[in-house]
């Protein structure tokens, strides 16, 4: 099933500037239904959240919508969506009520693939609590994240396993699934990053195993705003910091101050953007779900053809390093030019109306791993608007820098 990608980028209207944006996987750009259900908010009655005046019951039939919207999104219970100001607040938020039931001896499992948001809460965390850190390393070769690799690091003290679905750096794909199993073998709890697996595949809470989940709805067409969420029985036998009047509540429990409406309302608008990209022939409905499912079905199919064509531009104009090798990846690449600093390369690129940026991207610890240092290469990512003629133009460009 084709989407219609015209149709798609004729609602985006940033791309109007003529740039070929392939900085998606740093956030994507904004559908016109989304701005308009964010400003729809803003110029209604508005209140905290209650059933008496309008105001009160505008904001709660907002939260209760979003909550709504991405539990379709994420297979998951509307009890257990919570809602935050990125994931690292979230991150970090729930690794600091974790940690309250750690001590010495503990171990915490985190790996060299992941952005440093699903490493440093953990690895701070334990440092306070006075466990132990054990660190999983990926094959920079393959850039894959094998089971044995997680196998190699667990033990019976294993409390907490931090895994990526998705390299926001070179799109690695790990067997989630596989490594929820050695996890919850060990009688660890899994937690996953899917805020770069969330814009390019239907997650499924439960298929993957994640006993927790973070996302971020400005990297599939939203706000910029962070998405918790997991088992319910879990959330609810956490004790987080709050404040004393504040709701006890899951997931309130978890949320901190009144929560901005108006990006919840955009939120909830994105999925609905994302669950209309692929025609209901199959008579879905209403079950967004579905839809969803159906959407990015269309959306895999159309990135990869993308990915496919820059990867063989790529090796036709030679003197480039592609790192993105796994078997398994999101249409994300990561790369470097013969004789050139990456952020020359960048600067190239922007000079011809590509915005393709460079650098590490917050995974310091896979750049490394990769022998990239900090500084990185140069990343190409795909959204559900990328077209043919952004990768034209991104060859192109690409050939005119003098070597």
């Amino acid at each position: 099933m084709a989407l219609d990608v015209a149709a798609i980028r004729a609602r985006v209207p940033a791309l109007r500037s003529g740039s070929a944006r392939f900085d998606a996987p740093g956030g994507t750009q904004t559908p016109q239904p989304v701005v308009d259900a964010i400003a729809e908010v803003l110029t209604r009655p508005l209140a905290n959240r209650g059933r008496l005046t309008e105001g009160e019951r505008n904001a709660d039939g907002i939260v209760l919508d979003a909550r709504r919207a991405l539990a379709d999104l994420l297979a998951a219970d509307p009890r257990a969506v919570v809602f935050g100001r990125s994931a690292t607040q979230l991150g970090y938020d729930l690794a600091r009520t974790l940690a309250k039931d750690w001590g010495p001896g503990d171990e915490v499992v985190v790996t060299r693939l992941d952005h440093d948001s699903n490493i440093r809460p953990w690895v701070q965390a334990a440092a306070a609590a006075g466990a132990t850190v054990r660190w999983a390393d990926f094959d920079p070769v393959s850039g894959e994240l094998r089971p044995e690799h997680l196998a190699a690091v667990l033990s019976d003290r294993t409390r907490l396993v931090a895994v990526t679905a998705a390299s926001n750096l070179i799109g690695t794909l790990p067997d989630v699934p596989a490594l929820a199993a050695l996890a919850h073998e060990a009688g660890a709890l899994f937690h996953v990053d899917a805020v770069h697996y969330a814009s390019h595949i239907c997650v499924d809470l439960a298929g993957l195993g994640a006993d927790t989940l973070v996302c971020s709805p400005y990297k599939f067409l939203g706000p910029h705003l962070g998405v918790l969420t997991g088992r319910l029985e879990l959330l609810e036998s956490l004790r987080p910091d709050k404040l004393l009047p504040s709701a006890d509540t899951v997931p309130e429990r978890f949320e901190l101050g009144t929560l901005p409406y108006e990006l919840l309302a955009g939120a909830r608008a994105a999925v609905d953007f994302l669950a209309g990209l692929a025609p209901d022939t199959d008579g879905a409905g209403g079950d967004r779900r579905a839809r969803l499912r159906a959407s990015f079905a269309a959306l895999e199919e159309h990135e990869n053809a993308l990915r496919v064509r820059i990867e063989r531009g790529l090796a036709d104009l030679g003197g480039i390093t592609v790192y993105s090798r796994a078997a398994r990846r999101t249409p994300t690449l990561l790369f470097t030019v013969a004789g050139r600093r990456p952020a020359e390369v960048a600067r190239h690129l922007a000079e011809q109306r590509v915005d393709a940026p460079a650098g590490s991207f917050y995974a310091v610890e896979a750049s490394r791993r990769l022998g990239l240092g900090d500084e990185g290469g140069v990343r190409v990512g795909l959204a559900p608007y990328s077209c043919a003629e952004d990768i034209d133009r991104l060859l192109t460009a690409l050939g005119s820098l003098p070597r």
